[in-house]
């Protein structure tokens, strides 16, 4: 089946009801272009005027669903006009398909119409000069000007602030998604970068409770209890100031508060003596000199993290915590003993680990950790200049 015609716009259809209502209304009262004696008029009477009329109507009912159809017919039917007495409206109205064939029919013909309407008037111009020598000549050309370039050169007009104000709207459209998937990728990191402080500031805390907890219940002995106690009272009082601080730092500022220093590596002397009391033996070798804040601030938390999956997982031995800086690049290394641990133990989920190597990965580091032997090894190199702000 063939594929159905769309229907005309309402503008159209009101458009061609009124061409031809006015065309009808002006033969009415025999107003026409052009006197019965005219030379050029080869079909006088106001009846042949009909014909051009209605097909012009018709092709009004097109401008916008089929223009170049509408044009073409349109202009056959302006050529019929030509010789009759002629009618205003069909003028006005092959006016309008003009336009419409340039605004509304496709780019081809949207940079044709224009230059063919352009020749025409030139022709129209030139050559009726150039034959009758009489300067009434002209108005040959005025009047193609007026009636097929100054429409097309309308229509053109109209179509190019169209296509800048669609592209316009395009790019503010596009503007507007990527922000928007900006704003998103944001509120991602913002929400990692929260989820591993939460994790490196309250786990240690909670896993020496957690543990000394366990140990308190399958010890049936007062001294120890009570020994148990005092850890899970130290670090829950620890943790807890380490939670108000991080929810300052998340509720929206008021200024009446002050802002939280950041961890640096001059506190690494306080996270191994608070390891130490949970019950770990460690010992601390840092020879880091002077780094950048970002640097400083991950490598801190890598080694508390380390601590604390020591804490929760490692069998009872030494600890190790060794920073070092070469040249460039500051090594972290944390190793544990490895092994079936006998004893209480806390449960871990694997979000420490992730934490840690993203913290590298943001800073264009390297992290490592496994098992070597009888030990676990953490390791982390971070790049360092010389001379960064801190």
């Amino acid at each position: 089946m063939a594929a159905a015609l769309p229907r005309p716009h309402r503008f159209d259809v009101y458009l061609a009801s009124g061409g031809l209502l006015g065309g009808l209304l002006l033969l009415a009262v025999d107003l026409t272009t052009r006197p019965a004696d005219e030379p050029i008029v080869l079909l006088p009477g106001l009846w042949p005027i009909l014909l051009p009329l209605v097909v012009m109507s018709g092709c009004e009912l097109l401008r916008r669903t089929a223009p170049r159809v509408a044009l073409l017919t349109g202009t056959a039917a302006m050529a019929l006009d030509t010789v009759t007495q002629g009618s205003v409206a069909t003028v006005l109205m092959f006016t309008d398909l003009v336009y419409a064939g340039v605004l509304y029919g496709p780019p081809a013909s949207a940079r044709r119409i224009p230059r063919i309407t352009g020749l025409l008037t030139v022709a129209g111009t030139v050559v009726p000069f150039a034959v009758w020598r009489v300067p009434e000549a002209l108005l040959i050309g005025v009047v193609t000007g007026a009636v097929a370039f100054g429409p097309a050169a309308t229509g053109w007009i109209v179509r190019n602030h169209r296509d800048a104000a669609i592209a316009a709207r395009l790019r503010a459209e596009q503007t507007t998604l990527l922000a928007e998937m900006d704003r998103s990728q944001a509120v991602i990191a913002e929400r990692a970068r929260m989820a591993r402080e939460l994790h490196d500031m309250v786990a240690n805390h909670l896993s020496a409770i957690a543990i000394h907890s366990t140990a308190a219940l399958s010890i049936d002995d007062p001294r120890t209890s009570r020994e148990a106690l005092g850890v899970i009272r130290e670090n829950s009082v620890a943790g807890l100031a380490e939670m108000r601080r991080l929810i300052g730092i998340l509720r929206d500022g008021s200024g009446d508060q002050e802002p939280a220093a950041a961890p640096t590596l001059d506190g690494l002397d306080a996270l191994v003596e608070g390891a130490r009391a949970n019950g770990l033996d460690v010992t601390l070798d840092a020879d880091h000199g002077r780094v950048p804040a970002p640097v400083e601030l991950a490598a801190y938390r890598i080694v508390q993290e380390s601590l604390t999956n020591a804490l929760k997982h490692a069998r009872p031995g030494r600890v190790t915590v060794a920073l070092v800086r070469r040249d460039d690049m500051l090594d972290v290394r944390v190793s544990s003993p490895y092994g079936r641990r006998d004893g209480p133990r806390a449960p871990g989920s694997g979000a420490g680990l992730v934490g840690m190597r993203e913290r590298a990965a943001l800073l264009g580091g390297t992290f490592e950790a496994g098992p070597e032997g009888t030990t676990w090894t953490v390791r982390a190199s971070f790049p360092v200049t010389e001379g960064d702000p801190a």
